[in-house]
């Protein structure tokens, strides 16, 4: 019970102030915070609180009394999806609140911008080359593959998708058939999809409580499937298996071909991954070593090469790490190093260089005060830190900060249209003056 306040279940009438990120919008009621889940600031709703935390209420909406300008969906799952939390705003008015979003969680973590946001547009619809669905009962009985209702487990079957390429889009339906009468099929929980750049291959990974043996049942899956280049598994008591085909997708990025595996990271929209790469690699002062932290398969590695006298490559992951030597060693880059190990220990490893660039890309987690710590001691030349966090990001530009290195340059990059989620590449250099 909550004795201060609102608690779970109980219903007020609140006006949204402003957007907030995780697409939740903040209200208060009798001095109490109220995040509203799809609230868009200037909404008066009748909400009802469905979690209650320590000085503030999470809420959905019963009711809207006076809506914020709305568009209609394009989409016809939109309202029980929780794949997407603004397909309901015009695409301009989604690109302000993101900017909106960011210099608001810059300000809470004690790192406010109030200089220019430079924003980069995608496509709203087919941008999707990679995605994670969840298998599973539906309400009537039946098999759906897709994402689950906001703040819920219940499943939405993904019948369409906009979100999706429409290779893509084939792919996990031709999948859900193939699975649905498959002996071995309650022990697939999700299905990962990777489609490349550079051709028309997909390939499926299926993840659940799975070993080797009921994982080689599905084999024949992939040749139900004929486009489905490759199809593997994640044994929960093993490696991953492949079942039939490559692993791999591959994509050509500012003239770059790389080898992905389909459980290693890359960027997942295909209209803005060029514009992405070309903007770090342009941030960068030219010259000198790179050091590309938490380096993925080398996306930032390879496209800064041509402009670096030397490249380090550091990742933990095995797949990601393999497939940046791969491709490093077919781009002939021989002055393009890939280090695979724990990031801490890496840089310990690595000699410091004078003017050293650095590339920083960290997982939602952000880099953290070791990392950040590590990366100040280098003394480098400049930081192009890539966040996929605006809060987590905020947290290191302050760590950054008290160590001289500030942000002169900060980019928004909207590679997930209709979702809440924002990347943004923000340049650090040395205060003037230290």
């Amino acid at each position: 019970m909550n004795h201060d306040g609102l608690d779970r279940g109980d219903t007020c009438e609140v006006v949204v102030e402003k957007a907030i990120y995780r697409g939740l919008g903040l209200a208060r009621h009798q001095g109490q915070v109220v995040l509203v889940r799809r609230g868009l600031p200037g909404d008066r709703a009748r909400v009802r609180v469905e979690k209650a935390g320590r000085g503030f209420v999470e809420a959905g909406i019963d009711a809207v009394l006076a809506a914020a300008p709305r568009r209609s969906s394009p989409c016809p799952l939109f309202a029980r999806c929780g794949g997407c939390a603004y397909q309901d705003v015009d695409y301009a008015r989604q690109l302000e609140l993101k900017q909106a979003i960011l210099r608001e969680s810059l300000l809470r973590a004690g790192a406010p911008w109030e200089g220019d946001i430079e924003l980069h547009a995608s496509p709203e619809s087919g941008w999707r080359t990679r995605a994670t669905l969840h298998l599973g009962p539906l309400p009537d009985g039946g098999t759906g593959l897709g994402l689950h209702q906001p703040g819920s487990h219940r499943l939405v079957d993904l019948s369409v998708c906009e979100q999706l390429t429409p290779l893509l889009q084939r792919t996990q339906r031709a999948l859900l058939d193939g699975l649905r009468d498959h002996p071995h099929r309650a022990r697939v929980q999700h299905i990962h999809l990777a489609q490349g750049l550079a051709e028309d291959g997909v390939v499926a990974v299926l993840d659940g409580d799975l070993d080797p043996p009921s994982a080689a049942s599905f084999a024949s899956l992939g040749r139900s499937v004929p486009w489905l280049s490759g199809l593997g598994a994640v044994c929960s008591r093993g490696p991953f298996v492949s079942l039939n085909g490559s692993p791999y997708v591959h994509s050509t990025v500012l003239g770059h071909r790389f080898r992905v595996h389909a459980r290693a990271f890359f960027q997942g929209n295909g209209f803005l991954v060029e514009e992405l790469a070309r903007t770090v690699s342009e941030l960068l002062p030219a010259g000198g070593t790179v050091l590309d932290l938490y380096a993925g398969v080398g996306l930032f590695s390879l496209t800064q090469a041509p402009h670096a006298e030397a490249v380090v490559a550091v990742e933990g992951n095995a797949h990601a790490a393999a497939d940046a030597l791969a491709n490093a060693r077919s781009a002939g880059l021989s002055h393009v190093q890939v280090r695979r190990g724990e990031l801490l220990e890496s840089l310990r490893r690595i000699p410091a260089r004078t003017e050293e660039r650095i590339v920083l890309d960290p997982p939602r987690t952000g880099a953290g005060p070791r990392v950040v710590e590590a990366i100040v001691r280098r003394g480098p030349a400049a930081v192009v830190y890539v966040s996929c966090d605006p809060p987590t990001l905020g947290r290191d530009l302050v760590l950054f900060g008290r160590a001289g290195l500030v942000p002169d340059s900060v980019h928004v990059f909207d590679l997930f249209p209709d979702t809440f989620h924002l990347e943004t590449v923000v340049r650090l250099t040395a205060r003037s003056g230290l």
